[in-house]
């Protein structure tokens, strides 16, 4: 979508009100993956050009300054530590509790793991790889495990979804289904049980402690999409239903499940978005982790990201409609004169601070927001 000039000086002085904090940087190259390192941290990894810079970035000090803004100086993104990988970086995840990041890359089916450093150095440095016996050379998702011992679910496809240890290499659980399904991903609810999606919508349950895994596949009327989830759930808490799996589709279509009742979800709907019926390496829904039954979906087709509140959606009716949507990547002054509109690539949630979130675009913009809402906010 082009964007004129009077939009976004338009957009700019509507946003003195509309956000609460808006920060912005600029990346050398773009990044689809942004993960929390601390409180007041994330690591970012290029994904086009030569090489892929691997960067922990501090948030801007300004964030937290609260009532004393004013009195704070520090507006934008620092440098922590940094470092460079061979190959471009297609998914990052950080070990809980340790200084471990974890990637794969676009040209090979190897976990490398790096560390990324403390107060003694500003390098973030290789620590090891582990080769995976894999047929396919891109695509490999990857998820933490939730155990004592360091380790990564990973696969590009079910068959292959297995759990490795960090420290030897070792494989300590293998999927023991036969499917060339590809996954879209993978996260653990608890220490032993794990979701899998695949990228045509169907959810996989598995356990550590036991290789075969539940099937739930989507109904005709929604194959031939490609899909996404996100899973929100309670560590406190171990009852099913506490944990909330939402599935979006490239043609915009959301589904709600517990994990009661996998197969039946408890609302659907479509979301008035755009949308393709191809592939989308971009399509992201995540939940809120503080804000009851929020979501955040950027589709991965223009420069958006959208806020709902699911707790007014029902089985029927209208498309709901976002409480807030952020334009903010492609109203920037690149965008404007850019040839092609940036897209947003992916986006997260700040873990503590309610409506907080990170979004990164195909320009190597970034951007932390925090919005008014004015419901919330009364």
């Amino acid at each position: 979508m082009d964007i004129s000039s009077d939009e976004a000086d338009d957009w700019f002085i509507e946003s003195l009100n509309t956000y609460k904090d808006l920060h912005v940087f600029q990346l050398e190259h773009p990044t689809k993956v942004i993960e929390w390192t601390g409180e007041k941290s994330i690591c970012v990894a290029g994904y086009t050009g030569a090489r892929s810079e691997i960067l922990e970035l501090l948030l801007p000090l300004k964030l937290y300054a609260g009532e004393n803004q004013g009195l704070c100086a520090e507006r934008d993104f620092k440098v922590q530590h940094g470092g460079f990988s061979e190959e471009l970086i297609e998914s990052l995840i950080r070990i809980p509790g340790t200084r471990c990041v974890v990637t794969t890359g676009s040209s090979s089916s190897a976990l490398q793991i790096w560390d990324i450093g403390g107060d003694d150095s500003d390098v973030i440095k290789r620590t090891g790889v582990i080769n995976l016996k894999s047929t396919s050379a891109k695509g490999v998702k990857i998820a933490p495990g939730l155990t004592d011992e360091p380790a990564v679910l990973h696969g590009s496809c079910i068959s292959e979804v297995q759990l490795t240890e960090i420290a030897t290499g070792r494989v300590l659980y293998t999927v023991a289904k036969e499917s060339s399904d590809s996954v879209s991903g993978l996260q653990f609810v608890n220490a032993c049980v794990f979701l899998i999606c695949a990228s045509n919508g169907t959810l996989l349950m598995g356990d550590t402690r036991d290789p075969s895994t539940c099937h739930y596949p989507l109904q005709d009327s929604k194959s031939g999409l490609h899909w996404s989830f996100g899973l929100r759930s309670d560590s406190s808490q171990s009852e099913p239903s506490c944990c909330t799996v939402a599935r979006l589709s490239s043609s915009g279509h959301m589904l709600l499940s517990d994990l009661r009742d996998l197969q039946s979800p408890f609302c659907q709907t479509k979301l008035n978005v755009q949308h393709s019926t191809s592939k989308n390496d971009f399509l992201n829904v995540s939940w809120a982790p503080v804000l009851n039954r929020c979501l955040s979906v950027s589709e991965g087709f223009d420069g958006t990201v959208h806020i709902y509140n699911t707790m007014d959606w029902s089985t029927a009716g209208q498309s709901p409609q976002p409480v807030f949507s952020h334009r903010g990547h492609e109203m920037s002054h690149e965008a404007k004169y850019s040839s092609s509109p940036p897209v947003v690539t992916t986006h997260s949630w700040h873990q503590s601070r309610p409506k907080t979130l990170l979004s990164a675009a195909t320009d190597g913009s970034l951007h932390v927001w925090d919005w008014v809402d004015k419901i919330i906010d009364r």
